[in-house]
């Protein structure tokens, strides 16, 4: 699984990118579901705490980063009343266990960091922690992948003297994956403080490979709004 993130810099920028829209759009999606969600991909908990806070249900977040788990459970922890009701699951998602079956699954930016073969293997194993009729819900972007292009920032915030940045560039492009390297640059004035890259590739399949995919391990569509897509477990 490819993974691009700096860990100072996720919630500086997330906080103010996808996430407003994600707690708009994903709410009503989940609206029936009352006993429990699997999301897959926890990251720091801000999409975690915003399905605590807008459903009833008992929440296993999965995130296999060390890192990734250390932000969730801090933000955890200065939300006591919370601790009862989410599980913070340290495995990776092919081999979550679980002790009964879920109403929905909720992925939410992971598509991209998901191998074809991995994808491939993966909704099986989803299927069979979903109950029947239950909900899978994850984030999708069509169109496929980028085309390469050169190093550009994507955005930047202050926080006291310095300014924090994220630059990037595709390097190449090729079938539904793409090879990105992505700077991520701490700067006072016109001093760099420090600088950390990752390159990586990421993924985009067309809508034709989802579907088919999706409906072979048991799926069939539902409704979502924009930017998101809704299957139920037949």
């Amino acid at each position: 699984m490819t993974d691009f993130i700096s860990l100072p810099f996720y919630d500086l920028f997330h906080e103010n990118g996808h996430i407003p829209e994600v707690r708009e759009k994903l709410p009503p999606l989940l609206a029936g579901v009352r006993r429990s969600i699997l999301e897959i991909g926890a990251g720091s908990g801000l999409v975690t705490t915003s399905l605590a806070d807008r459903t009833p249900a008992e929440i296993f977040a999965l995130e296999p980063s060390a890192g990734m788990r250390a932000l969730l459970l801090s933000r955890l922890g200065a939300r006591p009343e919370l601790l009862e009701r989410v599980t913070v699951l340290p495995c990776d998602a092919l081999s979550v266990d679980l002790d009964e079956p879920v109403e929905a699954i909720v992925m939410i930016n992971v598509m991209y960091a998901l191998e074809p073969d991995y994808r491939r293997r993966l909704w099986p194993v989803l299927a069979d922690r979903l109950e029947p009729g239950g909900l899978l819900v994850f984030t999708w972007r069509a169109g496929g992948p980028p085309a390469p292009r050169p190093l550009q920032e994507l955005e930047s915030r202050r926080v006291g003297r310095h300014t924090y940045a994220v630059l990037s560039e595709i390097l190449r492009s090729d079938g539904e994956a793409c090879e990105a390297r992505y700077l991520y640059r701490i700067t006072e004035g016109d001093r760099v403080v420090s600088e950390e890259e990752i390159t990586g590739h990421a993924y985009r399949p067309g809508w034709d490979v989802i579907e088919g995919e999706l409906t072979g391990s048991g799926f069939v569509q539902a409704d979502a709004p924009e930017g998101f897509l809704a299957w139920r477990l037949a």
